[in-house]
């Protein structure tokens, strides 16, 4: 007499469609999970509505402002700048949205669930950026332009306002856009790297809200030479948001800094999506 042993299923590799993975469909996946929560919805609408918003504001308050500044205030006032002054609010909320995308993941469970369908692991992280990129930096654009041309509105009764065509208008409203695309992928890759939205969420602002502040208390002959390569200096320098910083970049190296961090740490995002369990 003998028994039988069942033997153990193979591990399936393909998704039970029967079609095979490719970045594409891992990247319709990834874009359908992000416009279906109403949450990450309502969060695009507010960052949007804080970067019009303050930069209304802001505008609207220049005007009667102006005329009691001193000249060297008046030399250094920008009317672009001060209609994207709304640009650092709303990083703030697409940073946060940008943990919690991959944070909300692993507190779910849902990334055993994705990783069993896409065991190459490392697709899905680019999916994530890439669908979260896309969208933040068309929004901020859109955001940006509305927010400069309201802005000018207001500022234009005491002829302090520019039009589009002034130097540097539109490179601000583009680098406004790259700035908070890039600090919401730091976002995304803490949220890979600690696994949990509380941690994420306080790290991210710590980095673009603390350490500044706290930073400007340090002695000139240190601060001079520190403040300007900090993420949220670095990247406040492609559109005029690096306030109280010295020695501010240009838009370009600005750029290349904030890059530079926005690459280590989704590397390491990366390293421990591969290497460690979920």
């Amino acid at each position: 007499m003998s028994t039988h042993t069942p033997t153990r299923p193979d591990r399936p590799r393909t998704p039970p469609t029967g079609q095979r993975t490719s970045q594409l469909r891992v990247i319709a996946s990834e874009w359908t999970k992000f416009r279906s929560l109403r949450s990450t919805i309502w969060t695009l609408l507010i960052a949007a509505v804080l970067t019009i918003g303050a930069g209304v504001l802001f505008s609207a308050a220049v005007p009667g402002q102006y005329k009691s500044v001193s000249e060297a205030e008046r030399y250094g006032f920008d009317a672009t700048d001060t209609s994207l002054y709304g640009i650092l609010f709303c990083q703030l909320a697409l940073g946060i949205l940008g943990v919690m995308l991959m944070s909300a993941e692993y507190s779910s469970g849902m990334i055993r669930s994705t990783l069993a369908v896409i065991p190459a692991r490392l697709p899905v992280l680019w999916a994530k950026l890439a669908v979260f990129a896309g969208v933040t930096f068309l929004l901020t654009l859109i955001a940006g332009l509305v927010a400069f041309l309201a802005g000018q509105a207001m500022m234009s009764s005491d002829n302090l306002g520019v039009s589009l065509s002034a130097p540097g208008a539109v490179g601000k409203i583009v680098g406004a856009a790259l700035y908070v695309t890039l600090a919401g992928l730091i976002g995304v890759a803490l949220g890979s790297l600690l696994r949990n939205t509380a941690a994420g969420i306080s790290t991210y602002v710590a980095v673009f809200v603390m350490v500044p502040l706290v930073a400007q208390a340090l002695p000139a002959s240190i601060g001079d030479h520190f403040l300007q390569y900090l993420p949220s200096n670095a990247g406040g320098a492609m559109f005029g948001g690096a306030d109280g910083v010295t020695n501010a970049l240009s838009p370009l190296t600005g750029f290349l800094v904030l890059t530079a961090f926005t690459a280590v740490l989704v590397g390491g995002a990366a390293w421990r999506l591969k290497a460690r369990d979920a």
